[in-house]
């Protein structure tokens, strides 16, 4: 059985960037990811990965005070609680960042070459990966055993 509120990602992905939570998308992946590094078990995934810090740029939140706040074993609801205490944004700006968030996908030549590379190794026939949520979700499937 899954534990999220311990989760091991040396056995499964994080939820999915497009999971929201309080209409934040990528929030329920960030805390499995600081749960998963406060118990060691974050296997390749990072606690404040540039997607994480599109997250912390958007809400002006830091990202060691949220650390801090999830080691002191608070739920999802209790930590989106602590989100909206400390961020100021609107219930709108909130719905027009997560949906930005969903869509977006690499701006410069680099990130094509980089996504290119990972569909290739993963799902070659695949047209549909537009997206950095697309991209995760493809690589948390196949990186678990699925077949892209």
């Amino acid at each position: 059985m899954i534990n999220l509120f311990q989760p091991d990602l040396t056995q499964h992905p994080p939820r999915s960037l497009r999971v929201r939570l309080g209409g934040y998308a990528h929030l329920p992946r960030l805390l499995d990811k600081a749960r998963a590094e406060i118990v060691g078990k974050n296997g390749d995934y990072h606690y404040n990965c540039p997607v994480d810090e599109r997250f912390f740029a958007f809400t002006g939140i830091d990202p060691a005070a949220m650390l801090a706040a999830v080691k002191d074993g608070k739920t999802d609801t209790e930590m989106l609680t602590w989100v909206n205490e400390h961020c100021s944004r609107l219930p709108h700006e909130i719905v027009a960042w997560s949906t930005w968030l969903e869509q977006n996908g690499p701006g410069g030549v680099e990130g094509h070459e980089w996504i290119a590379g990972v569909i290739k190794r993963n799902a070659a026939e695949r047209t549909d990966i537009r997206s950095f949520a697309d991209l995760l979700d493809l690589d948390d499937y196949v990186s678990y055993g699925g077949k892209g």
